[in-house]
């Protein structure tokens, strides 16, 4: 398994293969013109930013701190929980 520190200096390909090889989708959300799709590896969470208009990757961000998960909150629902 990549650290996140590793994975944060990998190549852009690398990024790619770790993404569809070695995370599962969480969640994804609409930012302006874009879609952020949240993926977790077990150990950090990666951010792909997609451009609907030019239909390709823009960035990959990856993270471990839960500040940076508050954009996916209003998606997340406990209810379903029935806590």
């Amino acid at each position: 398994m990549i650290t996140l520190n590793d994975f944060l200096y990998s190549s852009f390909e690398k990024k790619c293969d770790v993404v569809t090889l070695d995370s599962h989708f969480v969640i994804g959300r609409k930012l302006g013109d874009c879609k952020v799709y949240l993926y977790h590896t077990g150990e950090f969470f990666i951010e792909v930013y997609y451009s609907i208009l030019y239909k390709k990757v823009l960035m990959i961000n990856a993270f471990n701190d839960s500040l940076s998960l508050e954009p996916y909150l209003e998606a997340v629902s406990l209810g379903d929980l029935n806590l």
